[in-house]
């Protein structure tokens, strides 16, 4: 089971608050003009928005997560691939005013996600796959909330929608240089610039906080225990190989060095001997690159280093 890219959909419904804040729809389709019998969507699309939209999000070894999401009727279903299926086998499903199924461990969720990011830069963690998913994964007692909430946070925060610079100029300025009286910025204010995130803090604490009701259907005779299990162990398997990887050889001590101290200083220096060593990955490049989100270099030193995951973590949240 390849990568498979953002659709189109997917990344308009991403970039819409709405859609993050409990409302369902694609953001407005663009007026057709007359006599127009279809109208390019942003990016490439076009026709109609649809009406669902199925989200895979492939792990390893043929399995995978699948979010179906029906945009008319407000239900979400989280499904699990396995190699020999055809279809996803149902975790848990919700709906307007229905709790969400504590479908998966929050452990679970964040190896997956992690797994997902290194196979698929086009979903980074923390990011898309844990904003999509975490409502599954509640918090249980065996769990740190504020590590959960700091994780979720990041994920929000990392949302980003494409800004367009505007045809005309950025700066309300003078045709020639003013008198000195008159050559403070007040005079000639900038044009205000959207932000590139799509939620505010606010919003971002409210959808990051502990859920505090959700409804456990791990025990229910039909949730697939043992393909769930097969395909968290396939993926624990896939990310410390991954860690062993011929091409992080010159950079691990560093990391392991990182991971132990829990110092992220030296993290520019880690960049640097995985560009100097030829690394190209992208979104372990730009995990460690400026400007750096704790989080976000976290998760990747304990990859690189082969720790479990929270160990370095655990020691900013």
């Amino acid at each position: 089971m390849g990568a498979v890219p953002v659709s189109e959909a997917l990344r308009r419904l991403s970039e819409d608050p709405a859609f993050w804040t409990g409302a369902t729809g694609l953001p407005p389709d663009p007026p057709a003009a007359p006599g127009t019998p279809g109208v390019p969507h942003p990016g490439g699309a076009s026709g109609p928005a649809p009406a669902e939209l199925r989200v895979p999000l492939p792990v390893t070894a043929g399995y995978g997560l699948v979010l179906e999401i029906d945009l008319v009727a407000g239900e979400r279903t989280l499904g699990l691939r396995v190699p020999a299926g055809s279809e996803p086998i149902q975790l848990g499903w919700t709906g307007p005013g229905r709790a969400y199924p504590a479908a998966l461990r929050w452990w679970e969720l964040d190896l997956c996600a992690r797994v997902i990011a290194l196979e698929d830069p086009t979903l980074p963690h923390p990011g898309l796959v844990v904003a999509l998913l975490s409502p599954f994964a509640p918090a249980t007692p065996d769990d740190d909330p504020a590590e959960i909430a700091a994780v979720r946070a990041a994920a929000y925060r990392a949302l980003r929608r494409d800004v367009p610079s505007g045809s005309g100029p950025e700066t309300a300025g003078p045709e020639q240089e003013p008198l000195p009286i008159f050559a403070d910025d007040r005079w000639w204010p900038r044009a205000q610039q959207p932000s590139p995130r799509v939620l505010d803090d606010a919003t971002v604490r409210a959808l990051a906080a502990p859920a505090e009701v959700h409804l456990e259907v791990r025990g229910g005779h039909r949730f697939p225990r043992d393909e769930l299990a097969d395909l968290v162990r396939r993926a624990a398997e896939r990310l410390s190989g991954h860690a062993r990887d011929d091409c992080y050889a010159a950079a691990r001590p560093l990391a392991r060095h990182i991971a132990g101290t829990g110092d992220l200083r030296p993290v520019p220096r880690l960049l640097a001997t995985l560009t100097e060593d030829g690394c190209d990955h992208p979104t372990v490049l730009d995990a460690l690159s400026e400007p750096l989100v704790t989080l976000e270099a976290c998760w990747m030193v304990e990859t690189l280093a082969g720790a479990a995951p929270g160990t370095l973590l655990r020691r900013h949240v």
